[in-house]
């Protein structure tokens, strides 16, 4: 047994000590480049927003990702590139909830109210804001991140509400004159006051619960309408 047992023994110390090696240089992709892209867009969402565009560190960004710099600029060629991508990831994802939204079948009312909260929720995140409050201080010197804000974040958000009004028009929920007019009055009646209260430091970024009553609000008075029925006015017009 003690000679069966140094048999054995020799060629798995052999495996043991040979092993790392061939792992090293066959060792199968644990993961696909677009889950890597994923990581390295949350982890620049993260050093943008603490850092600013100019002070932002493509090394760290990688550190914070778990990649080297090297799978980094592989698969991300410039910092700009790396921005702009970050930014329409982001937007991705809420425009793939705010289109599902709109096909399904709820009431009116709750199906608005989701679609606001939806957006509130990406225009009033706290990093969101941070990075709105970067591109703000840095457009100067680099107009190429604010322009890829605008187009990528601003007015695709303004796009998705628009479509979503248009859908609701076509099943004769809602009248409109102009979906995307309505859809930009709606953000703003629903984000502008939060999101001013954040950009200059006299609030933190609203509770969710905050922000599902507001959404919840701006949808009722979006729908209802703001004008006071005719005899209300006439008797608001005597008493004046």
């Amino acid at each position: 047994m003690n000679g069966n047992g140094k048999g054995q023994a020799g060629p798995q110390a052999g495996q043991s000590a040979a092993a790392p090696e061939r792992r090293g240089r066959g060792r199968p992709q644990l993961r696909s480049d677009d889950e890597t892209r994923a990581l390295i867009y949350e982890a620049a969402r993260r050093e943008f927003s603490e850092r600013g565009f100019a002070a932002a560190n493509i090394a760290d960004v990688a550190c914070r990702a778990g990649v080297s710099t090297k799978t980094l600029y592989r698969l991300i060629p410039t910092k700009l590139t790396l921005f702009e991508g970050m930014v329409t990831d982001r937007v991705d994802r809420f425009l793939s909830i705010v289109n599902l939204g709109a096909c399904d079948g709820r009431n009116i009312a709750a199906a608005l109210e989701a679609a606001l909260l939806s957006c509130a929720e990406l225009i009033l995140d706290g990093e969101v804001i941070a990075l709105q409050r970067i591109i703000l201080a840095e457009s100067d010197k680099f107009p190429d991140i604010a322009e890829t804000f605008y187009e990528k974040a601003m007015q695709r958000t303004v796009a998705a509400l628009a479509n979503w009004l248009g859908v609701q028009q076509r099943r004769g929920r809602i009248v409109l004159d102009d979906a995307e007019t309505a859809a930009g009055m709606l953000l703003g009646m629903l984000v502008f006051k939060p999101q001013r209260d954040v950009m200059f430091g006299h609030k933190p970024p609203p509770a969710r619960s905050e922000i599902e009553a507001r959404a919840r609000a701006c949808a009722a008075l979006f729908l209802s309408g703001c004008a006071v029925p005719a005899g209300q006015t006439s008797k608001q017009s005597g008493d004046a």
